[in-house]
């Protein structure tokens, strides 16, 4: 075992604070990775603070996470010492199943092996997170992460970015479809760069007016004000992509649609939606969900940002300045991640 220095958080009224743990040793199929920088996702914020109600504490939090491989098993191919790599938001799974079989890891039928606040494949051994000096993962669940990209810009699309690449792949989006992207945070920005590196027309849709400037920064074609949107917002786009995480109105971004078209949730709103059966059957219309994608998914993902030179918005911060972010991001106030700097650690 190996000491691993780390940030965690004791209950779900505690901050983020030094903490100490133990990593095991490399074994002939894993990799060690020397932490560089680790995403902020507001997954880290619902868990810590025991929102979804199943939280394990000590926890540390993060699954964006990036850095150089310092050691190498005995069997692993992939990776030799000096590469970079990712590691995302599971560290393992049964690797049997229909869904594994399938590079659906992430739906794993028997057990997914969480980054954080979760266990190893033993359902005994705690998962902890990129909060922390380093990590150990087996070669098959670490992803390629290609020299000299800024890499504090490629932690997040380790969540944010195969969160929005996943939906837009599967639903094949490409030049000339018309994408809706709902809502402009952290997922949002990442569906409006991918969408538009597709050749999708992207209209950025969303409740606050002073996103507007952003939304055609980032690669949108249009903005709309949904609060104002009425009737010309309807039967518009093919996609519309829901990054919404607040309460809203599930019925009017399905009048959005064009016929057959679909709306994928990727935010997850606390509520139930109440979803009318009119709003779906009135066009042969389609309510989706998506989450994360499979391993070989989001390497896919890291080489498409990496050809199309697509990464995230990020504010980089100290490790000291993790609970001020977490109260930051409570606030909308960050365009439109933030990364932590590991060598603060």
């Amino acid at each position: 075992m190996s000491e691993a220095k780390a940030y965690a958080v004791q209950s779900a009224t505690s901050e983020v604070a030094p903490f100490k743990i133990s990593r095991r040793e490399p074994g002939e199929n894993d990799i060690r990775i020397d932490i560089t920088h680790c995403g902020i996702c507001h997954t880290d914020i619902h868990q810590t603070r025991n929102e979804w109600g199943m939280s394990n504490y000590p926890m540390v939090p993060g699954h964006e996470i990036v850095g150089k491989v310092s050691q190498v098993g005995a069997k692993v191919k992939k990776f030799k010492v000096g590469d970079f790599a990712g590691v995302g938001c599971m560290v393992d799974a049964c690797r049997k199943c229909a869904a594994c079989k399938k590079g659906l890891e992430q739906h794993c039928e028997v057990h997914t092996s969480f980054t954080y606040n979760n266990t190893e494949q033993d359902n005994v051994t705690p998962t902890h997170g990129g909060y922390s000096s380093h990590i150990v993962v087996a070669e098959a669940f670490a992803l390629k992460v290609a020299a000299g990209l800024p890499l504090e810009r490629v932690a997040p699309l380790l969540c944010a970015g195969i969160t929005t690449y996943s939906p837009l792949k599967r639903w094949d989006v490409k030049k000339g479809d018309r994408l809706g992207v709902l809502g402009l945070g952290g997922l949002g920005h990442m569906a409006v760069k991918i969408g538009a590196a597709m050749g999708a027309e992207v209209t950025v849709l969303s409740s606050s007016k002073s996103k507007e400037a952003d939304a055609k920064r980032l690669g949108a074609h249009e903005f709309a004000l949904t609060s104002a949107a009425g009737a010309t917002l309807a039967n518009r786009f093919d996609l519309i992509i829901d990054t919404v995480s607040a309460d809203h109105d599930i019925n009017a971004a399905l009048s959005w649609v064009k016929t057959r078209g679909t709306v994928v949730l990727v935010g997850a709103p606390p509520k139930p939606m109440q979803v009318g059966a009119f709003s779906l059957v009135g066009g042969s219309k389609s309510l989706s969900g998506s989450v994360i994608g499979g391993i070989q998914e989001t390497q896919d993902m890291l080489d498409f940002c990496a050809k199309h030179k697509v990464f995230s918005d990020v504010e980089v911060i100290p490790m000291k300045d993790i609970n001020k972010a977490y109260e930051r991001m409570m606030r909308n106030d960050v365009r439109y991640r933030f990364t932590v700097d590991m060598k603060t650690l």
